[in-house]
């Protein structure tokens, strides 16, 4: 499905439509350049208080991949790598951006899996693993990218989930964990990739939740837990379900006090909870799903963000910040940053180098920054992006200067 953004523009508008005449409301199908040296070498921390600023850079455009949205975007431990997406075309291209020099590197295409968007990716911990997505046409193959070798190895198909896209992957720590999507109709099916067997095991689809497209899901460090989405007539949804693959089972998750039913929301993995933000038609809610208790409870309304969908979402260790998205009047570059133990949201800056107001872009969290690169304003797709600092930075402690003995 080329030009992906107008996709999002008129699925919006129309459900947006639909749901004035109906009761139920409806979901987007797919909701979904570097300034100087000088400027971009400012510090990005306060000196006083070595709070970092509320600060963007410009990401380098020296070797900047191709203009693009609906890419993947992993981070390796020190560099961010992304694949895929459509621009002019579908493009099976990519790079790795290395923060520290602010570089980009193209990665290589030999043996790499065909052009598509709409596809996943995940990272084991030594190579990027795609999957799904389409070009045209849903797809089920994938490949796997060692960015040392800057090699790619194709994934076995035999036992493979069928073709899709607008499906969600993790990463367990052994394996990758497909499920749902959309190929000729929503699907509530799955599969478990070992890389290390380049073996399938199918999902059990017993209490698996309905068939859905674009829900998002999280890794908890023992269950996958999928929620919201649209259902094959387009009605958003608001329930889920926790997969735990080692007794191959699922567990529904609560509807009590669940939030409103969204697709083109955004969620996180906290450490005990997982946060639940925006989507649907330009929602502003979220929610906190705790998966001991199976209780969710809201997040605050006081100071939040501007309504969207097809935005994107990192959790910091502290905070979620949310950026960007498809806004009820146009694409955005705000967001907002919620610190979950205080219940309570903070702007993201507006100024300083922020990027142009995009959608269907990616955000990866560094473990000091945030950085935002690609997708598509309008009718453009993008190959611009931005380094949000949004944690403390401790200044390197001054120097001990000799103190003269004094005379006698």
């Amino acid at each position: 499905m080329k030009h992906t953004y107008w996709v999002v523009l008129f699925c919006i508008a129309l459900f947006a439509l639909l749901a004035v005449l109906t009761p139920r409301s409806f979901s987007a199908d797919r909701a979904g350049h570097a300034k100087s040296n000088a400027i971009r070498k400012q510090p990005y921390f306060n000196i006083a208080t070595t709070q970092c600023i509320d600060y963007w850079a410009a990401t380098s455009s020296t070797n900047v991949p191709e203009a693009r949205g609906g890419h993947t975007a992993v981070w390796t431990g020190s560099e961010m790598i992304i694949w895929g997406g459509d621009g002019n075309t579908f493009l099976n291209t990519g790079a790795r951006y290395n923060p520290t020099t602010d570089n980009w590197t193209a990665i290589s295409t030999t043996n790499a899996p065909e052009a598509r968007d709409g596809h996943t990716a995940v990272w084991t911990g030594s190579e990027m693993i795609v999957w799904g997505g389409e070009n045209g046409n849903p797809l089920n193959t994938g490949g796997r990218y060692n960015p040392v070798t800057d090699t790619w190895t194709s994934m076995n198909t035999t036992n493979a989930p069928s073709a899709r896209f607008g499906h969600t992957a993790v990463w367990t720590g052994s394996e990758m964990i497909v499920w749902g999507g959309q190929g000729f109709n929503g699907l509530n099916t799955g599969g478990r990739y070992n890389p290390v067997t380049d073996t399938w095991t199918a999902t059990t689809t017993i209490n698996a939740p309905t068939a859905r497209q674009w829900q998002t899901a999280v890794w908890t460090g023992s269950e996958m837990i999928v929620w919201g989405g649209a259902d094959n007539f387009g009605h958003n949804v608001n329930t889920g379900g926790r997969y735990n693959p080692d007794t191959d089972s699922w567990t529904p998750t609560s509807i009590a006090n669940a939030l409103s039913a969204r697709a083109g929301h955004t969620a996180v993995w906290t450490g005990s909870e997982m946060i639940v933000w925006g989507g649907g038609l330009f929602l502003t809610t979220g929610g906190r799903y705790n998966p001991n208790t199976d209780n969710w409870t809201a997040t605050s309304s006081t100071n939040v963000p501007e309504g969207r969908s097809a935005h994107t979402a990192v959790w910091t260790g502290s905070e979620m910040i949310v950026w960007g998205g498809v806004g009820i009047h146009t694409d955005l570059n705000t967001g907002g940053r919620y610190n979950a133990s205080m219940d309570s949201w903070a702007p993201t800056s507006t100024s300083n180098n922020v990027p142009s107001r995009r959608a269907s872009n990616t955000t990866i969290w560094t473990g000091s920054e945030m950085i935002v690169w690609g997708g598509f304003s309008d009718i453009a797709a993008l190959d611009s992006g931005g380094r949000y600092c949004a944690s403390p930075r401790l200044r390197p402690s001054p120097r001990p200067r000799l103190t003269p003995a004094p005379r006698p």
